[in-house]
């Protein structure tokens, strides 16, 4: 027998492109509120989905809210974003938000809480954080949450997040809810949401094209099992100076001169400026010591370069002109299979460029500069096949530009696991 889903009214929080409207929507609920801080993104939620959107929803009267069964919230991630400060509920602009909808659900009672964050919320300040939205929402909710990333139900697309269901303990709590299994372990291709004739696309530029040339040069001289499982960073080719005991830039005009600097250069100047001018720039940094991990780094491509002099040393001036980030690489591929770029997935990111195979995605992420490259096809990921990674094939209407649609859709709610969540709850 199949168990019928009610009908009820929801509310749409931090709207954004309206993931969990086309969820509940599409399961035959109604949105009778929502609210989105961003002004183009609301002009796109009415086009969308035929509602006003409200602004900014901590200058909203709760009193004014309609009445409703479900508040929907995948509220702003960044105060507990491994990729920000980590401020929590103290972040002055972000932070607060958790306390309007807490506001919100002690002045209209809804039956359901459903939310959704980054995964690293559950470790935020040692799970201080979490525990404290945990109480909150326990004094009159059962609550439960899970962990979940797309690719775990078949999308190729790897992407972590919390997603948080409560029901009112008067109600009868959570009861037998569970969360739907996420144990698909067929196998994935990118190509399952690639357009084959898009209208629009961005062609990778032919300067990128001569970087990944060059890089994949670099590749044609190592077996696959030479291939480090570090990060590449080209500039510590042929370099001496002291990083162990101290960070660089704290050592002396007189400690330093006779070093050398990025690729092997000597470290020369006037000034201790012109010096440091002479090394990398992630060695430039104030604190007193670098971490572990970036000594490690250090350690491990000065020594690769010792072992692999004999031909890096011809190849290293292909690339010293290259922009700092694309003078770093990193091979996600594993080391059993071919070294060519040609057939995966990179990303030219702020920590270097990046290869991974063409199985799945890795998460949209909210800045433009990281948007997946198929070499293959000579091009970045369009903007239509981002929102299958979403599931929101459904809307007509994206935004304008091709930063603001990656950076709406890295923001985005996945439709297709809200719809599986929402199925098990709201039966």
């Amino acid at each position: 027998m199949t168990l019928k889903i009610r009908e009820l009214n929801f509310i749409d929080l931090f709207a954004g492109l309206g993931g969990f409207h086309l969820a509940l929507n599409d399961l035959g609920h109604r949105c009778v509120f929502a609210s989105e801080i961003n002004e183009d993104l609301r002009k796109l939620y009415k086009l969308n989905h035929g509602i006003e959107c409200s602004g900014d929803i901590n200058k909203v009267d709760v009193k004014a809210i309609p009445k409703h069964d479900i508040i929907c919230a995948g509220f702003p991630c960044q105060p507990f974003s491994k990729a920000g400060k980590q401020n929590g509920l103290e972040d002055v602009n972000n932070g607060n938000f958790f306390n309007k909808i807490m506001e919100i659900a002690d002045f209209h009672k809804p039956e359901f809480i459903f939310l959704e964050n980054v995964s690293n919320l559950k470790g935020h300040d040692e799970g201080k954080t979490w525990k404290l939205i945990q109480n909150k929402l326990s004094e009159f909710y059962d609550v439960k949450e899970k962990v979940i990333s797309p690719h775990k139900f078949g999308i190729p697309q790897h992407r972590s997040r919390i997603y948080i269901v409560c029901r009112l303990k008067s109600k009868g709590g959570l009861g037998e809810f569970e969360f739907p299994e996420n144990n698909y372990e067929g196998t994935l291709s990118i190509k399952s949401i690639i357009e084959e004739n898009p209208k629009e696309f961005t062609p990778i530029r032919s300067n990128s094209l001569n970087h990944i040339k060059v890089w994949q040069e670099f590749l044609n001289n190592l077996k696959p099992d030479e291939v480090p499982r570090f990060p590449i960073w080209a500039m510590e080719f042929g370099a001496t100076y002291p990083f162990e005991d101290k960070a660089t830039a704290n050592f002396t005009f007189d400690e330093l001169k006779d070093y050398r600097g990025k690729f092997g250069q000597k470290i020369e100047g006037k000034s201790f400026e012109e010096l440091l001018e002479c090394l990398p720039t992630y060695s430039k940094t104030s604190q007193p010591e670098f971490p572990n991990w970036k000594k490690y780094y250090i350690r491990a491509n000065r020594d690769f370069y010792l072992k692999h002099k004999h031909w890096l040393d011809e190849w290293i001036p292909k690339i010293k002109g290259f922009e700092n980030s694309h003078q770093k690489f990193e091979w996600n591929c594993g080391n059993k299979i071919p070294l060519v770029i040609h057939d995966k997935i990179i990303q030219f990111r702020p920590s270097g460029i990046r290869v991974k195979m063409p199985d799945f995605s890795p998460a949209l992420v909210l800045t433009s500069t990281q948007i997946p490259i198929f070499p293959w096809l000579g091009r970045y990921m369009t903007t239509r096949e981002a929102s299958k990674l979403q599931c929101m094939e459904k809307l007509n209407d994206f935004p304008d530009t091709t930063s603001k649609a990656f950076r709406a859709f890295g923001n985005a709610i996945n439709v297709c696991i809200v719809k599986k969540i929402a199925k098990n709850l709201l039966k």
